[in-house]
């Protein structure tokens, strides 16, 4: 007698899985590498090696090993087959090809988010970028140390003030601890520096570039600008970090806009004669790059009231119609998102402190760390606009929750539609009582306030200096 068979004892299908393997190939196809050439001996796709690795860093395991370990059973049980065996293999084949396979999925990325980004894509007429830089903490090994530590640490103009600062605060509050001359003071730790642009329309990261911990924010950006190509009418919003006659000149020379906040250590000059003079037109013109012939920069100050606080802001569009003030101060409110990222990155993303143990890993780890949480931060804010909701309501905590439910219950029944489920990922809505606000702050900010510009009359010999360029130029 042949038994019939309950539909009970059916394996499920891995609906979960399934889902979610649409959802990551939908961003990373096959095609978008086609032009990249593998060595004969390679007998992974490139796509497959892709995703493999976006599911090693969404894992929430904490080692890198138990993570890819998951990814590994992941990819084995959802799309049948695996890219490399082993963790070796596949941070191998990483330091290798990342540098070749970021730019495109970087391009990938940007253009699903130009066709899903609906109105959020620009602010106004302008592609919205905002620039910022934080340091990554990685183990403190040998080699992490001597690749990222920087070798003079503490003896900088700032490191030395606030020593003195805090001198000086001891001494007035008449707290005076004797030293602990029996301890050495521990080396500083190694870290990464990453600096990031982030599209303030969309609440997501845009590119990033990465360096040692005593690297330069406005180095990184600036060969960002030599490197990447950025649509037209795009608008980078920093703080008072990214000032300079180089920087500033690179933007204005690749056609860029910029709205940057300036305070006491930018001499601006009036009255120089260069251009038809209006109210709030000034001129940045260094002494240095004067007599080198270079041109003034003529840019525009606004003096606006944000919040609690009086900024400086800096801008090349000298038009009140294509920049208003009003425009400017929603521009550099909407700037505080970027920092608002680097917590998520941080402490939501879980990635305050890098696993691995070799600079080179390091750099691969936090690389696609960042494209991985990219790729979430899409999927909510896509499938969010589509239904009227703003980028800014996204909660990225809970869509990277989603994300890692389904990756561990691959096997089980989706009671609703990817959509849905990354709909419901938003904020509350509720209106707060209680600020947020800890009750305990400690009093550890020495760093002094920004300041307003200095601005000056040109003299007679910054006339003598620009008939010199005119001519010059002629």
């Amino acid at each position: 007698m042949v038994k019939r068979k309950d539909s009970r004892q059916v394996s499920r299908q891995p609906i979960n899985g399934t889902v979610l393997r649409k959802a990551v190939r939908w961003a990373i196809a096959d095609e978008i590498f086609a032009d990249v050439e593998l060595h004969g001996n390679t007998k992974w796709k490139v796509a497959d090696l892709v995703v493999l690795t976006i599911v090693w860093v969404w894992s929430n395991d904490p080692t890198l090993t138990g993570a890819f370990a998951e990814a590994r059973h992941w990819s084995l049980q959802v799309l049948g087959r695996v890219a490399v065996g082993t963790f070796q293999g596949l941070i191998k084949a990483l330091v290798v090809w990342t540098a070749r396979l970021m730019p495109i999925v970087a391009e990938r990325l940007h253009q699903l988010m130009e066709e899903h980004g609906g109105g959020h894509w620009r602010v106004g007429q302008w592609l919205a970028l905002a620039v910022d830089g934080s340091r990554i903490s990685v183990p403190r090994t040998l080699a992490n140390e001597r690749a990222l530590c920087a070798p003079n640490y503490g003896q900088s103009a700032t490191a030395k003030y606030r020593r003195t600062k805090r001198r000086k605060k001891g001494i007035r509050r008449r707290i005076r601890r004797k030293p602990n001359r029996s301890q050495n003071a521990a080396p500083v730790k190694p870290q990464i520096w990453v600096t990031l642009m982030w599209h303030m329309g969309l609440n997501m990261p845009w590119n990033w570039k990465t360096g040692p911990s005593n690297s330069s924010e406005r180095d990184h950006f600036q060969t960002m600008l030599q490197e990447q190509k950025f649509p037209e009418k795009t608008l980078f919003c920093a703080d008072a970090g990214f000032t300079g006659y180089d920087l500033w000149k690179a933007l204005v020379d690749g056609g860029h806009s910029f709205l940057i906040r300036v305070g006491a250590n930018v001499t601006l000059l009036r009255k120089l004669g260069y251009v038809r003079e209006r109210a709030g037109l000034v001129y940045f013109w260094p002494d240095k790059a004067a007599r080198k012939k270079q041109p003034p920069l003529t840019l525009r100050l606004l003096q606006c009231q944000v919040g609690r606080c009086q900024v400086s802001l800096l801008t090349n569009v000298l038009g009140d119609d294509q920049l208003s003030d009003q425009d400017a101060i929603r521009l550099y409110k909407m700037r505080w998102g970027v920092e608002l990222q680097f917590r998520t990155v941080k402490q939501t993303f879980g990635r305050r402190k890098l696993r691995s143990r070799t600079p080179d890993h390091a750099y691969v780890e936090l690389d696609w760390s960042l494209t991985g949480l990219w790729l979430i931060q899409l999927f909510a804010v896509k499938e969010q606009i589509a239904i009227g909701e703003i980028p800014s309501d996204c909660s990225v905590n809970m869509a990277i929750h989603l994300i890692r439910t389904m990756l561990q219950r691959w096997s089980e029944d989706a009671e609703t539609t990817f959509a849905k489920r990354m709909q419901t990922a938003t904020k509350d809505s509720y209106q707060r009582l209680r600020p947020k606000r800890a009750r305990y702050q400690p009093d550890t900010k020495d760093k002094p306030a920004a300041g307003s510009p200095k601005i000056r009359t040109a003299t007679k010999q910054h006339k003598i200096w620009l008939e010199q360029y005119i001519n010059t130029a002629a």
